[in-house]
């Protein structure tokens, strides 16, 4: 589930869109009649509920703001009917203050919802009879992390994403495990050595450093797997977070390469000289990766503003087109 911050970002992105396509579905189903024959409006809401899974409630209220028809709930693309508040008062609600006011089709900004705690955003429109006048007016109450997934082509990938995150628990876990037997084969070889102190060879404590350093360093793989891929909300279309998981995972790969040549260059300085050259193409390595994913970063943040600058100069004519259209 996106967290609430991506969401409202995401609204400001696509608000025109949004409201575009909530106006769009508002007026085809405001029509006095289409309430008055149960069965018809079930199926044309069916019919809706396959088309635009985004969508939460359906309902009427009369010219006083009193509901006078059922809930219709959709979930997993069908429609129920929910009785349960008809006749509620919801006069004071700021989609029916507005509409009133205006006497045309409304949308309020995004809040919490207080039955199952998501981001949604209702939108109003007055309904008339054949005389013109106004009879009552019609409420949707729409998912907005749906309608974003639903905007951006992103429906099919956000269903699967339970299992994605459950394969790579499972990975951490495996992870985490082989970091277990490495500290358990680490601190036991620690230990055999302090039994026997006097039989220790120059060489052997290091076979223990390299059990415990590579069990560090594969921890910190577990770890940024596990944070990045299941704990946090990772959003694919921000360059911003996979650049962020990118520079994670090649810290920890930097980390382990590192270790590794320090322990080389170690053996070498104790006698076992034919290590040298490993580790020096080992550390010039580490500092290969170190520049490439400076010079990653930094361009990839330079991109990011660019395209931000782009957004933000079209956001500004839409809202400048929409404003000359309001006069």
């Amino acid at each position: 589930m996106s967290s609430y911050v991506n969401v409202i970002e995401r609204y400001h992105d696509y608000r025109p869109m949004i409201q575009e396509m909530l106006h769009s579905i508002l007026m085809g189903l405001s029509d006095v009649k289409l309430f008055e024959s149960p069965e018809k409006i079930l199926e044309t809401l069916d019919e809706l509920a396959t088309h635009y899974p985004f969508l939460d409630i359906v309902y009427t209220l009369d010219r006083h703001g009193i509901q006078d028809s059922p809930n219709y709930v959709f979930t997993e693309s069908q429609v129920k009917t929910d009785h349960s508040n008809r006749g509620t008062d919801r006069g004071q609600r700021p989609y029916f203050k507005m509409a009133k006011e205006k006497q045309t089709t409304v949308f309020t900004e995004p809040y919490l919802s207080t039955t199952d705690r998501v981001l949604c955003l209702s939108g109003a429109c007055p309904m008339y009879n054949t005389a013109g006048v106004v009879t009552g007016y019609l409420i949707i109450d729409i998912d907005l992390e749906k309608t974003i997934s639903f905007l951006m082509g992103d429906s099919l990938r956000t269903r699967f994403e339970p299992l994605f995150k459950t394969v790579y628990s499972m990975i951490s876990l495996g992870l985490f495990l082989v970091v277990g037997i490495l500290l358990y084969s680490g601190f036991s070889e620690l230990i055999k050595m302090l039994e026997e102190p006097a039989h220790i060879e120059s060489i052997r404590p290091f076979s223990s450093i390299i059990f415990i350093t590579l069990g560090l360093a594969i921890f910190d793989l577990a770890k940024t797997t596990l944070e990045e891929e299941v704990l946090m909300h990772k959003d694919i279309f921000r360059h911003s977070s996979t650049r962020r998981t990118i520079t994670r995972f090649m810290a920890a790969i930097m980390i382990a390469v590192s270790i590794e040549a320090l322990l080389l260059m170690f053996k070498s300085a104790i006698g076992a000289g034919n290590y040298l050259t490993s580790a020096t193409f080992m550390m010039l390595s580490a500092v290969a990766l170190m520049v490439g994913l400076g010079v990653y970063v930094y361009l990839g943040a330079k991109a990011e503003n660019l395209l931000m600058m782009v957004k933000r100069r079209k956001l500004g004519t839409c809202v400048e087109e929409e404003s000359e259209d309001g006069r």
